[in-house]
């Protein structure tokens, strides 16, 4: 792009000590700015992307990857679809999983206090292939959920709130009505706590406990039926496709859904909050680019003599225009260098920066108490950091233009009338 001349007059401009010290100390201030932006934006979306890696394997750790049901909420002939699925050509390859479930809203009470609660009956030999919550288990055996043993396996925080343990006891009613002497009342059943699990993640371990497949098809009534079929594929990301095609296969009569959408709200607002943090710290980016004008613009008033003097030299307004175009330009790649390095190593290390820095002053950052994560995750995307350090140099590029261009007007006579 610059022939040697302006690459050699635009670095030696570049090292050289200005006559003002302000335009110095602009010129620094620009580089330190891109530098700083490109660090920072580099690290918060690397915590931002760790967060959501961490949410999304909590959240595909108690959920399938994609579910199957009818479309008034249930499915009839289960054992079928869940044979074919296991047998289909075209899937076994891809499905690793396959378990029925019933899901109903229900209150749970114990100890004279009450909670809402989301009860899904499930056969846990089943139940293992396609999501982990038997790894989450921290007191008892979810195995111990036995056709007609009565046992509820709940969350951490919503044993808490009821104060029950291990072989107490809880009573779950549902919203199904039954008729007695003494008039129309909730169905309802004693059932004893058989183990306690901590997801980290108020959904489920505050208002969701688990029973017996068999035991939920007594409790609510269901006979034969089930609230749907759970899928695991062997590759998440399958989820859609699968989802559609199995969609396409089984008619209008059925609702698939697959992970992401059963999900949407959440990854969506994630995705939205990530959009909205990335333009504000690019604002710091930006303000440091303005920097860059207004410190060519005055490199290019305090070097209008040596303009006027290379002008009478035969050098041509466009060889003007790429000296400062260098100049500008070298700021811009120094600053998105430096600072997409110190980036990749500040988001790389940021959980022990951030575990020295609270035993330094006796602080936490995410209470345990407040927050479900006390750590502070990173995941650092290759391409995410390419594309903000490119970004940052392109536009440090794109503010010498104006300068550049500026620089090229001078006219010789002019500028050497009174020096």
């Amino acid at each position: 792009m610059f022939k040697p001349i302006e690459l050699l007059v635009g670095l030696r401009y570049t090292r050289s000590k200005h006559k003002n010290n302000f335009i110095s100390f602009i010129s620094l201030a620009s580089m330190l700015g891109i530098m700083f932006g490109v660090l920072v934006l580099i690290t918060v979306l690397s915590v931002m992307n760790g967060f959501e890696k961490e949410l999304r394997g909590r959240i595909l750790s108690m959920v399938s990857h994609v579910t199957i049901s009818e479309t008034d909420g249930s499915l009839s002939d289960w054992r079928d679809t869940q044979q074919k699925f296991l047998k289909d050509s075209l899937l076994k390859n891809s499905v690793k999983g396959v378990a029925p479930f019933i899901q109903k809203q229900v209150m749970i009470s114990a100890n004279g206090d009450v909670r809402g609660v989301l009860l899904q009956g499930i056969d846990p030999a089943q139940q293992a292939s396609v999501s982990d919550v038997d790894k989450h288990v921290i007191d008892g055996d979810l195995k111990a959920l036995k056709p007609r043993s009565y046992e509820i396996a709940l969350g951490v925080e919503l044993a808490q709130q009821l104060g029950v343990f291990p072989g107490d006891k809880v009573t779950v009613i549902t919203p199904i009505i039954k008729v007695t002497p003494a008039g129309m009342i909730p169905r309802s059943r004693r059932f004893t706590v058989g183990s306690v699990y901590r997801m980290n993640m108020a959904e489920y371990d505050g208002s969701t406990a688990f029973i017996n497949l068999r035991d939920a098809s007594k409790l609510f009534k269901t006979r034969d039926k089930v609230s749907g079929l759970r899928l695991k594929l062997d590759d998440l990301f399958k989820a859609p496709q699968i989802a559609y095609q199995l969609q396409n296969e089984l008619g209008n009569k059925y609702q698939v859904k697959d992970w992401g959408e059963e999900n949407k709200s959440l990854f969506q607002v994630m995705k939205t909050e990530r959009t909205v943090m990335f333009f504000i710290l690019f604002l710091i980016v930006l303000v440091a680019v303005f920097n860059l004008v207004s410190t060519l613009v005055m490199a290019v008033n305090d070097k209008r003599a040596d303009i006027a003097i290379l002008r009478t030299q035969g050098m041509s307004a466009s060889q003007i225009r790429k000296i400062f175009m260098v100049q500008g330009t070298i700021i811009g790649f120094i600053g998105a260098l430096m600072g997409a390095i110190l980036g990749v190593l500040l988001a790389s290390n940021i959980e022990s920066i951030i575990s020295a820095i609270e035993h330094l002053f006796n602080i936490e950052f995410l209470p345990q108490g407040i927050f479900y994560e006390s750590r502070i995750p990173s995941v650092i995307k290759p391409l995410q950091v390419i594309g903000i350090a490119l970004g940052a140099f392109i536009l440090a590029m794109l503010a010498t233009l104006y300068p550049a261009s500026q620089a090229a007007k001078v006219q010789p006579a002019e500028s050497l009338r009174y020096e």
